[in-house]
């Protein structure tokens, strides 16, 4: 191999390795993701992975408890501000 050959050769190999390596890791990450999917649907979660989705339960349910009472205020402010309406609806058919 000649010096010219060699001296193209190292800058390639110096800018491939990092980009390999940053692949393997990419690869490495989605492998570890379909784990532990695959976890998740088995049922076999780690004390600590079951600790969190217990809590985020509790979390779910709390916020679906004050969204209900959201809903039912505003249902009775749209009541309340209905109710002026529909009396002075009344009124002008009883002057018509």
């Amino acid at each position: 191999m000649d010096r010219h050959s060699l001296a193209l050769l190292i800058p390639i190999l110096a800018l491939t390795i990092p980009v390999i390596a940053m692949i393997f890791k990419g690869l490495n990450r989605l492998a570890q993701i379909r784990l532990e999917e695959a976890r998740l649907r088995i049922g076999s979660l780690t004390g600590g992975a079951e600790l969190e989705l217990a809590g985020l339960r509790g979390d779910v349910d709390d916020l679906r408890r004050e969204l209900s009472e959201v809903q039912e205020r505003v249902d009775f402010a749209e009541r309340l501000l209905s109710k002026p309406r529909e009396a002075a609806r009344s009124s002008a058919a009883e002057d018509s």
